[in-house]
């Protein structure tokens, strides 16, 4: 049976261990507040950029342009696919990596080839130490990404596509739904899917826009825009994802040590009510053996 002392010390490393993940909810707290606010901010451009891509892309025939001609042999993919550089967020890089190699299995099942470009440190490790076919790999570029950094990005998925190197690009991310809910989410980049209208909202309801150059020259600039807006969506959802995951995580931790230290309590003061019932045991016996 453990002696008192040992278990005193317990209750101090639970302790301890409990100012810790408090601090890192508070920092999780703090990070995820600015997070949110610029995914909140980003969504209503992302929303109407999707919206004239469609209104246009409704006017005019979809061979315009590669980028939205799909390719009729499929030898050779891309993912994207997004993961957080530091740990202690619950099963959030758990669920995105299970689903990036399931989707990874089953499109090497098929006879595709999949080429990776990983976007933080648990992906990249997890990826590169079982001989997964990793391309370019970024770390620690959360909160501090432009659109220079974007634009790069998506040009390098761009040539490649042009150049018949590869025949799709994917993008596995963490969507934000809910503080209690992050969902793993696959995404097609390219070839570029314009989004359609609802078909519930009437033939008059959407609004006809009127473009300055012709709806095809427009189209054509606003293309490769449209796959960094879309990254740049998937950068700020998954941040965001991962704070509130974190923040989760670290609550369900203190709550498990506010739990530990009343087991542990409960084990102290049984052991010393026993220690004590020992003693006087003891007293009591050489008392009697004094008689």
């Amino acid at each position: 049976m453990a002696t008192l002392r040992d278990i005193l010390r317990k209750i101090g490393a639970v302790k301890k261990t409990r100012q810790i993940t408090r601090a890192m909810n508070m920092v999780a707290a703090a990070r995820l507040r600015g997070a949110q606010a610029k995914m909140e901010g980003f969504d209503p451009y992302a929303a109407k950029f999707s919206e004239v891509l469609g209104n246009l892309a409704s006017r005019i025939e979809p061979d315009i342009h590669p980028l939205l001609v799909k390719k009729e042999d499929i030898s050779s993919l891309a993912l994207l696919h997004f993961t957080s550089d530091r740990g202690l967020c619950g099963s959030f890089n758990t669920n995105l990596i299970n689903m990036g190699e399931k989707w990874i299995n089953d499109q090497k099942g098929k006879g595709v080839d999949c080429r990776l470009t990983t976007v933080g440190k648990k992906g990249r490790d997890y990826f590169g130490k079982r001989g997964f076919d990793i391309i370019d790999s970024y770390i620690n570029v959360y909160g501090i990404i432009d659109m220079s950094f974007i634009g790069q990005m998506a040009k390098g998925f761009i040539d490649r596509y042009m150049a018949d190197e590869i025949d799709e690009v994917y993008m596995i991310y963490s969507r934000f739904i809910s503080m209690a809910r992050q969902e793993p989410t696959l995404v097609k980049l390219i070839p570029v899917e314009p989004p359609k209208s609802e078909e519930g909202q009437g033939e008059s309801s959407p609004a006809e826009y009127l473009c300055e150059p012709d709806p095809e020259e427009l189209l054509i600039e606003l293309l490769p825009k449209h796959i960094g807006v879309q990254i740049v969506n998937a950068f700020l959802q998954n941040e965001t994802s991962e704070h509130a995951a974190r923040m989760a995580a670290m609550d369900n931790a203190s709550k498990n040590c506010n739990e530990l230290v009343e087991n542990l309590t409960l084990v102290y003061n049984k052991a010393r009510q026993a220690a004590i019932t020992a003693e006087l045991m003891d007293i009591v016996g050489g008392a009697e053996a004094l008689r």
